[in-house]
């Protein structure tokens, strides 16, 4: 019987480690879809918080990978577990990649993912003005997208989630790609995302430095002085911009570490820049974000 017992236990801790089901930001079948294998079914992993510890507020996470691929655990679920612990819903984002796919379908991806998180806000258990945007590296770029092109929605539209707005309400964006032109711009990024000569017109309207307003989310932004990656600018340039443009945001660059350390939790070595999430959390706290909703 004891044998039993430990057995049905072991099998219930792993049925509760198995990450969340996915759900496809298309049913139906994504627009501009090339095919229906599964890079082609961009889809979103809900993260609920706990219950009895959820304050409201979501956020949805792009994982990192040149555009290329996708860093699934340590930028993406990982990063969601961490999330649940400070009572914030996680909803980790599977978008298309390329060079199979480019610009605009990937910004099409986080544009959906904000609108039906936004529009299920009751059933994900956030509010509908507490939703933010995260990414790392590449899905930084895509998440600084999402933050400085975005529309209120179409209410004439069919679906009812296309009628929501896709502006995410902040920004938390990790050693993230910014720019798209020289001299700070990651080459493999830039590929992906545009092929091999893009238009100049279109790398300048992706490189979101440029494209930052009075409108743009508040942001969050961590980054190593030597990230020999995806250079320091990229962050620098884009806080610049949003100080120039009247919007709160906060910028923590630590002198050292690799790029793509993800929560930086696991190597000895990166004992300082194992801080940054606790600069995340007391940035969400001090804006209201970890508050539980008013009743």
């Amino acid at each position: 019987m004891r044998r039993i017992a430990i057995c049905c236990l072991l099998l219930a801790a792993a049925l509760a480690a198995q990450p969340p089901t996915a759900q496809l930001l298309w049913p139906k079948g994504a627009p501009a879809a090339l095919g229906s294998a599964e890079e082609d079914q961009p889809s979103l992993t809900p993260y609920p918080a706990p219950p009895g510890k959820a304050n409201g507020t979501g956020v949805i996470v792009c994982p990192g990978g040149s555009y290329a691929h996708l860093a699934m655990d340590k930028e993406g679920h990982d990063v969601a577990h961490w999330l649940n612990s400070l009572g914030v819903a996680a909803f980790v984002l599977k978008y298309r990649l390329g060079p199979r796919y480019h610009h605009p379908v990937e910004w099409h991806d986080a544009e959906r993912a904000i609108r039906m998180v936004r529009t299920r806000a009751a059933e994900f258990g956030v509010l509908p003005g507490r939703i933010g945007i995260m990414g790392f590296s590449a899905g930084g770029h895509l998440a600084s997208t999402a933050g400085t092109h975005f529309d209120a929605g179409d209410v004439a539209a069919a679906d009812p989630i296309d009628r929501a707005s896709s502006r995410p309400d902040f920004l938390v964006l990790c050693y993230p790609v910014i720019s798209l032109a020289p001299p700070y711009a990651h080459q493999g990024s830039r590929r992906n995302l545009l092929g091999d000569n893009p238009d100049p017109k279109l790398v300048e309207s992706l490189s979101n430095e440029l494209q930052v307003t009075a409108e743009t989310p508040p942001t969050f932004l961590f980054h190593t002085g030597n990230d020999s990656t995806v250079p320091v600018e990229n962050s620098v340039l884009f806080y610049l911009a949003l100080r120039k443009a009247g919007v709160a945001a906060e910028l923590h660059v630590y002198e050292r570490g690799p790029h793509g350390v993800g929560l930086a939790q696991t190597d000895p070595a990166l004992w300082a820049l194992s801080s940054w999430p606790a600069r995340l959390a007391d940035w969400l706290r001090v804006r209201g974000l970890l508050d539980p909703p008013a009743k």
